[in-house]
């Protein structure tokens, strides 16, 4: 069953704020690694250390409704085909 244009965004936005979250996890252990922890709380750090505490509960929630929205769809078919 091919997958509704509502379900279609919300899986690539769940993919896009998940995928931006774990870019920026891997930017802060890079750059804790390469030194820069001093410099964390200057420039565009802050927004680097913030967005992952935003962007994977936000992931989290979209992957819910996502799973709903799939759900409910499954279950207008399943409906659909019995009548």
């Amino acid at each position: 069953m091919p997958l509704t244009r509502p379900q279609r965004s919300l899986a690539f936005m769940t993919v896009a704020i998940v995928g931006l979250s774990l870019v920026s996890i891997v930017a802060l252990l890079i750059g804790a690694a390469a030194g820069a922890a001093p410099h964390f709380a200057e420039g565009l750090w802050p927004v680097v250390r913030i967005l992952p505490l935003i962007g994977l509960p936000i992931g989290v929630l979209l992957i819910v409704v996502f799973f709903v929205l799939t759900a409910v769809h499954r279950g207008g078919a399943a409906k659909g085909d019995g009548k």
